[in-house]
């Protein structure tokens, strides 16, 4: 929706600000380190053509957003730092159709709360994000799961997980409950022994294999992954882990286990995979 209108406006914005504090005695340091820049782009900015607009009242608009702007922190001085961020965003669909959001951003870390609040909600947000129409030739007998974790967690207690499982009901997918913490012991378990082995890694899934273990060898080495197995769930150390292949045995169910940065990669990353073959 904002696409290259809202990266125009951007760095229009971003340009007359430098411009406009440079002619007023700023330094190139000085600007960079308060727009959150480096020199060499601050030095490009001011020889770089002003990127054009839709329609010249929107440069116009621009252009004295920016002037305001310089002209708040040419009195506010060269030392003063920004402590909070506000962005409004508005778009309009049609009558009545309205999207608005009002946010600030303050630089600041969440506090230990905050960020199990924010990974139970990036959880959420990545099962939305699942397309059912790739998955569901892939789904476990058992269902599936994903789960993951902050950085410093180092027992199934920290891994969030959706309690029971993820799977497909009426060609829709439903879980039974709100994503929690301690919620899957074995996928926390898998995680965690990754984790040994490639810290980075904090987000976790498992699908059925889309095919035979040469086949899945050959998609990794294709996608530039990394490829592990854990025989009856027992993870064979490596170094760095993409993915996990269980190839199962008799009474146990073969599993490809994927792993991620984070939750919302991680389903790009198991599209990606599926797409493959």
């Amino acid at each position: 929706m904002l696409g290259k209108d809202g990266a125009t406006w951007l760095d229009r914005l971003h340009m007359q600000l430098a411009r406009n504090l440079r002619a007023n005695g700023w330094s190139q340091a000085e600007i960079a380190e308060i727009m959150g820049s480096t020199q060499s782009t601050v030095s490009r900015m001011a020889h770089r053509e002003l990127p054009e607009m839709a329609g010249t009242s929107d440069e116009a608009t621009i252009d004295g957003w920016a002037h305001e702007i310089a002209l708040a922190m040419r009195q506010l001085g060269s030392q003063s730092k920004p402590t909070r961020q506000r962005f409004v965003m508005e778009i309009a669909f049609g009558p009545g159709q309205v999207l608005r959001f009002d946010k600030s951003l303050t630089g600041s870390d969440l506090d230990s709360d905050q960020e199990q609040t924010a990974l139970l909600k990036r959880l959420e947000w990545a099962v939305s994000r699942i397309d059912i129409n790739k998955i569901s030739p892939w789904m476990p007998a058992v269902g599936m799961n994903i789960a993951c974790c902050l950085e410093n967690s180092s027992s199934t207690a920290e891994v969030a997980a959706f309690p029971g499982k993820v799977s497909i009901v009426d060609d829709r997918l439903r879980h039974h409950d709100t994503p929690a913490f301690g919620a899957s012991n074995h996928l926390a378990n898998m995680l965690l022994s990754a984790r040994h082995n490639d810290s980075d890694k904090t987000a976790i899934l498992n699908i059925k294999p889309p095919a035979s273990g040469e086949d899945i060898e050959q998609m990794c080495e294709n996608l530039d992954l990394n490829l592990t197995f854990a025989p009856k769930g027992e993870l064979v150390p490596h170094q760095g882990i993409d993915v996990i292949l269980d190839e199962g045995a008799f009474g146990w169910e073969p599993s490809l286990y994927i792993l991620a940065h984070n939750p919302l990669e991680l389903i790009d990353r198991m599209h990606n995979i599926i797409a493959a073959f």
